[in-house]
């Protein structure tokens, strides 16, 4: 008899304990933009599994790829209105809350995605996330590399002179505008997935994005040539939502930044080593990919879009500019 009521005693201890673990596990959700394939989305898959190993399970992080908890506008302002905790999105938007920090997109800035990296580790990039952070209250924990912006076009570019008159797809934001506007390029915000049927019908005659974009949107159909312009070393920031981040104990906003920087890690060295491919792949496909003149291209834009006319700060880009590898 004793033994019995023994045994139920420790049955509901146990369910009890469970009880209150199960309780005790916050449930987070992380959306983005990006495709299942992407590193963006399986380093983010990695990340939510390290951080509930790590915290001992106390968070159980859903991620939901492919714009399912809406457009990239939607989900940053979920991180305000509290439907999603984390998110990944480009420094754009983060600019509309704080427009210094879209200086990272100003043509010619970042040399490779080595300086990139640089650039995480150093004082302006504290700065510039503390001034996001400041505006908007939400956390940036880290950048992830998204590609470098090459140009695609129906004729060989080698100079900035060479876009002259070309009618050029671009997406409607100053920073991407600026290099195409500078050379001359008669520029056309048409919508992302219009691009291709516009490339083929001849509505626009050249377009910019990542050798990676080029190659999933399948832009080298319709275009005969493809220019290394290198004008902007594109990336994404990592952001945990004001409310979520101010929740969190200090240990676990360290294992939070340490796993999501892993993961910003993991998925830049999958896309760089990517990109090296796809250049000998383009040109087996019979592309003629080209290397340019940067200079005539970045002289353009110093010239004819200025930082401060951007509404970005001289100091700011001086100081990214003389990040070196390793610093």
């Amino acid at each position: 008899m004793l033994r019995t009521v023994a045994l139920a005693a420790f049955a509901t201890a146990a369910l009890a304990s469970t009880s209150i673990a199960a309780l005790a596990q916050e449930k987070l959700s992380w959306a983005h933009v990006y495709e299942t394939s992407e590193p963006f989305h399986t380093e983010s898959v990695w990340a939510a599994e390290q951080i509930k190993e790590r915290t001992d399970g106390r968070y159980e992080i859903t991620v939901y790829p492919a714009s399912q908890l809406g457009k990239e506008a939607d989900i940053n302002q979920g991180l305000t209105l509290g439907t999603v905790d984390i998110i990944i999105s480009g420094s754009s938007f983060a600019a509309r809350e704080f427009a210094p920090i879209g200086v990272t997109y100003y043509p010619y800035i970042f040399r490779d995605a080595d300086h990139l990296l640089a650039y995480t580790r150093s004082d302006v990039y504290k700065e510039l996330t503390a001034g996001y952070e400041e505006a908007s209250g939400h956390h940036i924990t880290a950048t992830t590399y998204y590609g470098t912006r090459h140009t695609t076009a129906n004729k060989e570019i080698t100079q900035c002179s060479d876009l002259d008159g070309v009618k050029m797809r671009v997406p409607d934001v100053p920073a991407y505008l600026a290099m195409p506007q500078a050379c001359g390029a008669n520029t056309a915000p048409i919508a992302f997935a219009e691009v291709y049927l516009a490339l083929q019908n001849g509505t626009v005659d050249a377009q910019e994005n990542p050798l990676t974009t080029i190659e999933a949107k399948k832009f080298y159909e319709v275009q005969t040539n493809i220019a290394l312009t290198g004008h902007i070393v594109d990336h994404l920031n990592t952001i945990v939502s004001k409310s979520r981040w101010a929740s969190l104990s200090d240990e676990d906003k360290a294992i939070f930044t340490e796993v999501m920087q892993e993961a910003a890690e993991r998925a830049t060295q999958q896309i760089v080593a990517r990109e090296a491919e796809l250049v000998e792949e383009f040109k087996a496909k019979g592309i003629n990919v080209t290397e340019v003149d940067k200079a005539t291209f970045e002289e353009a834009v110093l010239e004819k879009k200025p930082v401060e006319s951007l509404g970005y700060r001289q100091a700011d880009w001086e100081a990214i500019k003389a990040i070196q590898p390793g610093s």
